[in-house]
């Protein structure tokens, strides 16, 4: 089973979000987004569409069912995308106006957001500085 998120950018009061199907927990998604993904890059991100998993970069071009390549610490290296990698159609982000939208209109157990250069954390209610959530993550381990 996967753990399902959704990842957007703030331009104004419209937040674009994608899917993303695979490890959309803090630990992971919610760590490769605060390490790897500032403003410039999370636009680019959103900007492919849904996912099946995250990666350190956008990557190129794969086949989809290649085997994914992680690196040393478990991360995959690129994300694999559904339009880029699997040629599916329909799958562009979706623009939202208000938190009620975003959260009934993707089907996730996470939703990531990046507003002005800071990403954010919901479970579906209340946001969260994604940063300090992990530190408090860190300090349970």
């Amino acid at each position: 089973m996967s753990t399902r998120s959704a990842i957007g950018v703030m331009h104004g009061d419209k937040c674009k979000a994608i899917y993303c199907h695979s490890d959309g927990y803090l630990s992971y998604n919610g760590k490769v987004l605060l390490a790897n993904y500032d403003s410039a890059k999370a636009n680019q991100l959103v900007a492919m569409g849904d996912m099946s998993v995250l990666g350190k970069e956008i990557g190129e071009k794969i086949d989809f069912n290649d085997r994914m390549v992680y690196e040393d610490d478990n991360i995959a290296k690129q994300c694999r995308f559904y339009g880029r990698d699997r040629g599916e159609t329909g799958i562009e982000f979706k623009t939202f106006f208000n938190d009620q939208e975003l959260f009934a209109g993707i089907d996730a157990e996470y939703f990531y957001v990046m507003r002005d250069g800071v990403w954010f954390l919901s479970e579906g209610a209340e946001w969260t500085v994604l940063s300090e959530e992990l530190a408090k993550e860190m300090e349970v381990a």
